[in-house]
């Protein structure tokens, strides 16, 4: 069984595991990772699990060694014992929002063709930091490409390249304060459109929906002033 199902299954719900230890802090291993761990400005996943009739809350997922998701307790309760088999249960509307917010902030990066320097992912709401000296004079103008990208309805799909590939095409990289995770020879790049109509291409571990339509209508908010160079772009769920 592969270790991350998040990453290839972004909409898989719930799956069987088995718990493979715990960490000083009370954190539960359980192989393979359904639960996305926190990392690259998207929140671990939350849910629950469930053995022997019993049943654990997940408040979030954090990275542990050898890329397995150490799943964090709600509340101190007792936990399944090393070795159980157990099933784990996403939060599925709030997994779903995450897809929706970071597949949506991707093309935020392309109705905005500028580095950007930070960013975050909610259950609803995200945003970008951009190097942007100036704000943009037309916001509306902005909301609307953003939408109507959506509402093209492109598909979202992966591929893997190597590190030495991405090493050659260094534009591909958007992300000024967060790089790509390296170490394990290949990288995952994120494609919006077809080979034919590419609209966006980039590396990314996180999880997405697989056609923008899915996203449905995003309404730009606030820009802030993050700094003499920095311009922070909201967005939210309509």
């Amino acid at each position: 069984m592969t270790q991350t199902l998040y990453r290839e299954d972004a909409y898989q719900r719930e799956a069987q595991g088995q718990v493979l230890g715990f960490t000083d802090e009370g954190g539960v291993i359980v192989t393979p990772s359904l639960f996305y761990p926190t990392g690259g400005g998207q929140p671990g996943d939350s849910g629950w699990l469930e053995w022997d009739g019993k049943r654990l809350a997940i408040a979030t997922a954090v990275k542990g060694e050898d890329g397995l998701s150490v799943l964090v307790p709600a509340e101190p309760e007792a936990l399944p014992p090393k070795g159980a088999f157990v099933t784990q249960v996403l939060d599925w509307e709030r997994r779903h929002k995450h897809m929706r917010i970071h597949t949506a902030l991707h093309l935020l990066s392309v109705v905005i063709p500028l580095p950007v320097t930070g960013g975050q992912i909610g259950a609803g709401k995200g945003r970008l930091d951009f190097l942007m000296p100036e704000p943009p004079q037309d916001k509306e103008a902005l909301n609307a490409a953003l939408n109507a990208l959506i509402e093209e309805d492109f598909e979202v799909t992966e591929q893997w390249i190597t590190e030495a590939q991405l090493d050659a095409s260094p534009d591909l990289v958007k992300t000024m304060s967060v790089q790509p995770p390296r170490g394990a020879g290949q990288i995952r790049l994120v494609r919006i459109g077809s080979a034919a109509r590419q609209v966006d291409l980039q590396p990314c571990g996180g999880t997405h929906v697989a056609r923008t339509g899915e996203i449905g209508r995003i309404q730009i908010g606030k820009i802030e002033n993050k700094g003499k160079q920095n311009r922070r772009v909201n967005i939210s769920l309509v």
